[in-house]
């Protein structure tokens, strides 16, 4: 790794590999750097190894633009993502611009030189450097890869058997034969029960509260039908807008007549139990659909262990562990040798990173998106997050092909510097909007949105292509500037 770079990519998942390859194609000349704080290329693919991981949403979406998915089954794996990658950063060589290891600590900018300088710092032994960079990009995810969200359970101690976080999976557990807990309701947690129900004695999902659960095909019928009478060229970008569309119009039908919502997907539900099961009880949220992610189940296997009995789903609330499992408030005794506490997440946007310009630290909370992929104030910087309500990569995409044009206009303009300037007086509200816990959990910690465009999150994948990828850069809300000695540029604009 050099002492300078052209363009820093804090992690080497989804989004990083994503923007390294825009930037790569749109500036073959530009040098940049990859900084993973583990040992291994992946992100969320190479993290979670807990049985049954997999996607919570189609390949076809999931995957790279630029690189489509092409195997049969949509709805894959956690091996088969992280091949994908590997194979994807090999095939660019991005893999040979990654530096393991390496923590980013935070950075400063400074608009004297219009640069930023990054303290890093080597996890194994704690030593400490620098590097410099023109254009900072964190493409880290929004939640802790050391920890995950477990609630404090009263007697917890108390239980003999073994206690696992997914975000954690010891690689030799054996559960053959064993009573498994799993706590929570989430997508872990309906992955890990029908996963694990064909080993263990039995799994119980233990929920305080339901999710939506919706079965879909592990396979796209269409994609299957299309890739056998077209070339791949083809057939795949038509099955990408295809799962587009259909994504943005669950959605909207579910925002829109939540009522009818719930009558289509309890019907489907209770399609898949048998005639005499509790569907209010254990499968009817106390919220709309989408107020919270759906939960995708490939081919129904949730419901397939909960009809052959290997699986069970029991909605009440804890009271306390006790030496042999879970004592409920109910009366009821869950007994287990192994429980398991899927319970969430916690966030942690940009990795923790602490920013700064011209050695004032920036205030996450009140600071002011951009486009949903910069921060008001902050030059030089980009950010990428998903959607909530769609395929990740699809908004993480985006933010990559904006970062090379971007660049692009920089370069033909002869700035060095860019940075969004808004309104201060413009109405603020959470920048995720969604009621998820780990979002609730978190909230006060993050930056904030506007209420109006480009300071506003839509996720809305058609709205954003108009927006961020085909929408003027110089748009009246960036100021473009050489150094803090020159004068801005005749391209700078206000808000």
């Amino acid at each position: 790794m050099t002492d300078h770079v052209d363009v820093l990519i804090v992690g080497a998942g989804l989004s990083a590999i994503g923007a390294a390859r825009h930037i790569q194609l749109a500036h073959p000349g530009r040098s940049f750097q990859l900084i993973e704080a583990r040992e291994s290329l992946g992100g969320t693919w190479d993290l979670f190894r807990y049985p049954g991981i997999r996607s919570d949403s189609d390949m076809h979406t999931l995957g790279f633009g630029f690189r489509p998915w092409s195997d049969p089954k949509a709805i894959a794996d956690g091996p088969a993502i992280l091949q994908y990658l590997k194979d994807t950063a090999r095939e660019y060589g991005i893999d040979e611009r990654i530096t393991y290891g390496t923590k980013v600590l935070g950075g400063n900018f400074s608009t004297e030189t219009a640069t930023w300088t990054i303290e890093l710092e080597d996890v194994a032994t704690g030593d400490r450097r620098q590097i410099t960079c023109d254009f900072f990009v964190c493409c880290s995810g929004y939640y802790r890869y050391d920890e995950g969200f477990t609630p404090r359970f009263e007697g917890r101690e108390r239980f003999q058997g073994q206690i696992i976080h997914p975000q954690h999976w010891p690689e030799d557990l054996d559960y053959t034969g064993k009573r498994v807990v799993v706590i929570g309701s989430g997508a872990t947690a309906v992955t890990l029960v029908p996963a694990m129900a064909d080993k263990a004695a039995h799994v119980t999902m233990l929920q305080r509260t339901p999710s939506y659960i919706l079965s879909l095909p592990d396979e796209d019928a269409i994609a299957k039908l299309l890739q056998r009478v077209l070339p791949d060229r083809i057939a795949l970008p038509i099955v990408r807008w295809k799962n587009v569309g259909q994504q943005l119009l669950i959605y909207n039908f579910a925002q829109k007549r939540p009522e009818r919502a719930k009558k289509i997907i309890r019907k489907l539900t209770e399609k898949q139990l048998p005639s005499d099961y509790d569907v209010d009880k254990h499968f009817t949220p106390p919220y709309n659909p989408w107020d919270q992610r759906l939960c995708l189940v490939p081919n129904g296997d949730l419901f397939r262990a909960l009809r052959k009995g290997t699986g069970s789903i029991v909605t009440d609330q804890i009271e306390t562990f006790d030496e042999t499992g879970i004592q409920l408030t109910s009366g009821e005794h869950l007994d287990a040798d192994i429980i398991v506490t899927a319970t969430g997440l916690n966030l942690l946007l940009f990795g923790g990173i602490e920013l700064s310009v011209d050695g004032e630290p920036v205030d996450m909370p009140s600071t002011m998106t951009y486009k949903g992929l910069m921060l008001d104030g902050v030059p030089n910087y980009a950010f990428a997050i998903g959607y909530t309500n769609a395929s990740w990569t699809l908004k993480a995409d985006m933010t990559g092909e904006y970062v090379a044009r971007l660049l692009s206009h920089m370069d033909a303009t002869n700035t060095r510097q860019v940075v969004p300037v808004g309104d201060p007086s413009l109405e603020r509200r959470p920048l995720l909007d969604f009621d998820a816990g780990y979002v609730k959990r978190s909230a006060h910690t993050l930056p904030v949105q506007g209420t109006v465009t480009p300071w506003s999150l839509r996720q809305n994948y058609f709205y954003d292509r108009r927006l961020i990828k085909n929408g003027p850069i110089d748009d009246g809300n960036l100021k473009f500037a050489d150094a803090a000695k020159a004068a801005p540029t005749e391209q700078t604009t206000t808000a």
